[in-house]
């Protein structure tokens, strides 16, 4: 037997708890069902862990002691109480779990009562912080907890507060494992008092519960006891799954959507899962790391099960329910075995599926998904091929279509080919603001050709696995291998208002004069066939990945080198044209200001400017030569 004090123990809560308790006993909201879901959560949560013990520890108390839920009401004592069959509690357990809280989750519930200004707000606030128990006192003068561990050796204990300060440990009795916590209500929340009001709330909130939660002296179960998961889906209402979600994430919102599977062929599982409305985990999240919720067999056998889903997909929230899988001595873990594999694989391609649904029948709702989780799906491009052909299909991009904000997938790109048109053309850039401005698109405008923006700081990721669609190869506008001639349609009237060139030797002194300049920061200087509005542009003469490698670097935090690209400048614009008689003419300082300025331009045009405010000075000086 343990060495335990013999008599009763006072003990001080920690200051949050005490501000948790402060609001809670003085709260004005009379949705005080709330308290009753939070303490039929915990019980459910201790027959888990209690069903799970069984499964190895035949020495447990009670061992065939029937795993239920029963709520008695005394009306006479003015006590509710809530008593489960489930692992029950230590001493030190209940110290641990009913005497502290984590600081942030207090004091973050404490602000979000305070910002809560109905009753609504203030329900979906209880319960999000680890704080559900004390939910009781909003309904309660006193809270007494007695429990009885699943330690052979363990003596009973009971918790006794009033929603003070303290609150006090002391031996206790109690028949059979499990744990009773019993309610003196006030005198306004005597209505938890009636047995009609008790089966409302427990339909309302823990219908899906999977043990039996038994009102008052009823030999008949209040609850349905069939997780929700197992229920056929044609007889649930979305508000069921948006309420279920909502319990197992803590979130405020809907989810976005729902994914609800049962299968028998060539396994027997069950599936529920959600895509989250938004990309930001709920404030007050207790979800500790990726993974869904493990069952096997009804038994919760692992919280956050990562071997479910790939990476890419760790979004997703839900449960896996198998009555196929095999388990090991530990509940942490499960054997890897080809189970889980089939498991992962249906799982995955079921996801993948809705996904493509979505894309055809429910674009908006799928574009809302994309915009908070396309992230995920481009990393699931690089980093799982065996899902690539799967993943391509749903992503979408911006475009220079019609000047469009709507996205397009690769297969509507692919569709609106311009004539003579063999390959897919991207632009990567740190904004689409930028990307539309940049002078590589200058030759694809004046040829009608469609270019895709690349502009998602995971993009470059995404391209080292990306070079091709459907036949079609991938190539950036800045590919200095780029020949356009015979592709798509070039309007004669724009042909033929072009600027004559500067000759070519002239052009042969101004390309000297950046080469010697810029020295080893460039590759080389040559003229341009492309460029039309823009003076200057920097191209690659690397593979399309490599040339984007170090925004990957830049984005994983790894050190990285700027790439040295080969320079083009436009022969006919006007800028080139005074450079040209600037130099024939002596040049002097002032044109290798212009010299810099143009390139470095041109750096931060690419996203490639090592230190743009560095332009500053020079920019100064000229704008004081073209003021005097």
């Amino acid at each position: 037997m343990s060495d335990q004090p013999a008599e009763a123990t006072t003990y001080n809560f920690q200051a949050e708890i005490q501000q948790v308790l402060h609001i809670l006993v003085h709260s004005l909201y009379t949705e005080r069902d709330i308290f009753l879901r939070e303490l039929v959560s915990n019980a459910s949560d201790a027959l888990n862990r209690a069903q799970f013990q069984a499964l190895t520890d035949r020495d447990m108390r009670d061992l065939d002691a029937p795993l239920e839920i029963r709520v008695k009401l005394d009306e006479a004592a003015g006590t509710l109480t809530v008593s489960d069959s489930g692992i029950g509690m230590t001493r030190d357990d209940l110290i641990n779990n009913l005497g502290i809280i984590a600081k942030s989750g207090a004091r973050a519930f404490i602000e979000a009562m305070q910002a809560a200004k109905n009753k609504d707000a203030a329900q979906n606030v209880i319960g999000q912080f680890g704080v559900g128990f004390y939910s009781a006192f909003m309904a309660a003068d006193h809270v007494r907890v007695v429990t009885q561990s699943h330690l052979p050796d363990e003596p009973a204990w009971a918790w006794d507060c009033d929603g003070g300060e303290a609150y006090t440990i002391t031996p206790a009795e109690r028949a059979q494992r499990g744990t009773d916590v019993i309610v003196t209500l006030k005198a306004d929340a005597r209505e938890m008092l009636q047995a009609w009001k008790i089966k409302e709330i427990i339909r309302k909130h823990s219908d899906y519960v999977s043990f039996p939660i038994y009102v008052a002296d009823e030999d008949t179960a209040t609850n349905q006891q069939t997780a929700i998961w197992r229920q056929d889906p044609k007889t649930i209402e979305p508000q069921k799954y948006a309420d279920f979600y909502k319990t197992l994430t803590f979130d405020f919102t809907d989810p976005a959507k729902h994914i609800h599977v049962r299968a028998e062929m060539p396994l027997e599982f069950y599936l529920l899962l959600f895509v989250p409305a938004s990309n930001q985990p709920p404030m007050f999240s207790q979800r500790k790391q990726p993974g869904l919720k493990l069952y096997a067999r009804k038994v919760l056998i692992q919280e956050y099960c990562t071997d479910l889903l790939p990476d890419y997909l760790s979004f997703i929230h839900g449960v896996v329910d198998s009555e196929d899988l095999p388990l090991n001595v530990s509940r942490e873990n499960v054997r890897a075995d080809a189970l889980m594999a089939q498991l992962k694989k249906t799982t995955t391609k079921r996801i993948l599926s809705e996904f493509r649904k979505m894309v055809e029948n429910e674009r908006e709702a799928y574009l809302d998904i994309y915009e908070q989780f396309g992230r995920f799906i481009k990393q699931g491009v690089a980093l799982s091929p065996q899902d690539k052909d799967e993943l391509l299909p749903l992503l979408f991009f911006p475009t220079t279509y019609n000047d469009s904000a709507e996205p397009t997938t690769l297969g509507e790109y692919v569709g609106r080919f311009a004539a003579n048109q063999k390959d897919i053309y991207y632009i990567v850039a740190d904004d689409l603001h930028s990307a539309r401005r940049s002078p590589h698109l200058d030759a694809f405008k004046q040829r009608g050709i469609e270019v895709l923006f690349l502009t998602d700081a995971v993009d470059p990721i995404m391209l080292t696995a990306l070079d091709a669609f459907d036949g079609h190869t991938l190539r950036s506008v800045d590919d200095s291998g780029l020949d356009l001639s015979e592709v798509g349609t070039l309007n004669e009237q724009d042909e033929q208002a072009k600027p004559e060139p500067v000759a070519e030797d002239a052009f042969e002194a101004v390309r000297v004069r950046f080469e010697s300049l810029l020295g080893d920061r460039v590759k080389g200087v040559r003229a341009s066939k492309s460029l039309v509005g823009s003076p200057a542009r920097l191209v690659s003469d690397e593979s399309d990945a490599q040339g984007q490698m170090f925004r990957v670097n830049r984005l994983l935090q790894r050190d990285y080198e700027l790439p040295v690209k080969m320079l083009e400048l436009n022969p006919r614009h006007p800028l080139v044209h005074n450079l040209s008689r600037m130099l024939a003419a002596g040049g002097g300082p002032l044109a290798d200001l212009v010299v810099e300025q143009m390139f470095e331009t041109a750096q931060l045009q690419d996203g490639i400017h090592p230190d743009p405010a560095s332009m500053a000075d020079r920019i100064t000086k000229l704008m004081q030569a073209a003021t005097e």
